[in-house]
């Protein structure tokens, strides 16, 4: 049920009423959305350590350490299964098609017990091995406290789903330390337009999100990146070309995801907790032999950007990375999407950077920049919302003379989705989730 305005009679139903609510409100529930963003992110870096140090560990035991290995791996994950089976099913995957059917009024709300499944069923499948991100839990956790602030405020509906989606946009703050990008995926994204008030909401919960979570991780950029010059522009066609090619791949990344959902729901006999062990132990299987490539990719993209991944094995990665990916996502458990696309789209640029610094020896060009536009790109091709991915992408690495580049590498990653008629990742899902519902009703009408 829509919550009921209990506001004082002379500011109920007007503007400046809900604005000064609006101005009150989001700053503490973009302070709830970091304060849980940060922990989470806390949280996984925990596991990370646990789960090399398992691996490094185990290596000196051989059959029994991998048995060892693939089980621990197939256990959290079926336990992350099993919790969003029993307790919170919208907890499952990204979160944030279902943060937008919300928002849209198609679905009902996450209650406040989604964020308990959503943090600690991320941690154990991230924590795993899983090629998931942390923005999908920490976008739909900062949603479903700002929810709940709103119905406990007894905000009209308007005016709470103005807050569920600044503390949406806090979420992702939070999750990448990116508070403007936090603010735009709000409003290029999650709402789709322009308006002041949303805008006041979504600038004041993403500032005060990342108030809080620089308070207990640090100030300092995702990524470290060596300063990088203004690309001349005689070899912006270079990125315009990457971002062609970026757009194409997101094109079948987005395909290889939805497949690998398809299949999944084939196995719908299987319970849930048995395919999370499955691709658990599969997972487990790939990081006894290389712990390097599994996780949500922050380490990967950080070695792409600094020029220390192995030249040689950055097209075995992309393709490892590309499958993980997809088969990660098919276990239903808490997880998002960014952050392993921002792998793959930095694996791409340094790649097609070596190639055309090979092919133009006297051009000067600097393969680092393409990784980075890349990450732009990728996200661009595949989340179809540019602004947030140029935005975003700068802030995680302050690569400003990125810009331009990134511009035109995105116009052409947008271009090419759309002449192949390819939606959205995000709408696809939602697409995907009514059409079960729909089918759902269908069966559920036919056995009365």
């Amino acid at each position: 049920m829509k919550p009921q305005p209990k506001l004082a009679p002379a500011l109920r139903g007007t503007r400046f009423g809900s604005l000064l609510v609006l101005g009150i409100l989001a700053p503490i529930a973009g302070a709830g959305a970091g304060l849980l963003g940060a922990l989470f992110r806390l949280a996984l870096a925990a596991a990370d350590r646990f789960r090399d140090a398992l691996i490094a560990a185990a290596h000196g035991h051989r059959l029994l350490g991998f048995l060892l290995v693939v089980g621990a791996s197939a256990a959290a994950v079926a336990c992350a299964a099993w919790l969003v089976r029993q307790f919170s099913p919208d907890a499952s995957g990204s979160g944030i098609p279902h943060v937008e059917a919300a928002l849209s009024g198609a679905v009902p709300h996450a209650p406040p017990s989604l964020i308990p499944v959503k943090f600690v069923g991320g941690t154990l499948a991230i924590g795993a091995g899983l090629a998931l991100g942390r923005e999908g839990p920490s976008v739909q956790m900062g949603a479903a406290i700002s929810h709940l602030l709103g119905v406990v405020c007894r905000l009209q509906w308007p005016d709470c789903r103005v807050l569920l989606a600044a503390g949406a946009g806090a979420g992702l703050a939070t999750a990448f330390n990116a508070p403007i990008a936090g603010a735009v995926f709000v409003l290029e994204e999650l709402v789709r337009r322009f308006e002041a008030h949303i805008a006041i909401a979504a600038l004041g919960a993403s500032a005060a999100a990342i108030a809080v979570a620089r308070a207990l991780l640090g100030p300092a950029p995702d990524f470290a990146v060596a300063p990088l010059a203004y690309p001349a522009v005689q070899i912006w066609p270079l990125f315009v070309a990457l971002g062609a090619v970026a757009g194409f791949l997101a094109v079948l990344y987005n395909a290889a995801l939805l497949g690998g959902l398809a299949v999944a729901d084939r196995l719908g006999g299987w319970p849930a907790e048995l395919r999370g062990a499955v691709i658990g132990a599969s997972v487990g299987a790939l990081g006894w032999f290389l712990p390097d490539l599994v996780g949500g990719g922050d380490a990967i993209t950080q070695h792409t950007l600094t020029g220390s991944a192995m030249l040689a094995m950055l097209p075995l990665a992309f393709l490892l990375r590309f499958a993980l990916g997809a088969v990660s996502y098919a276990a239903a458990t808490p997880g998002g999407l960014f952050a392993p696309l921002l792998v793959l789209g930095a694996q791409l640029g340094l790649f097609f950077g070596v190639v055309c610094q090979l092919a133009l020896p006297g051009a000067g060009l600097d393969p680092t920049a393409f990784a980075v536009v890349g990450m732009a790109a990728f996200f661009t091709g595949m989340v179809q919302a540019p602004v947030t991915g140029i935005v975003l992408v700068i802030e995680m690495t302050a690569s400003v003379p990125m810009l331009l580049p990134m511009i035109a590498a995105c116009f052409a990653a947008m271009l090419v989705p759309n002449l192949l008629g390819a939606p959205p990742i995000y709408d696809a899902l939602r697409e995907r989730t009514a059409q079960i519902t729909r089918a759902a009703d269908v069966r559920g009408e036919s056995s009365r």
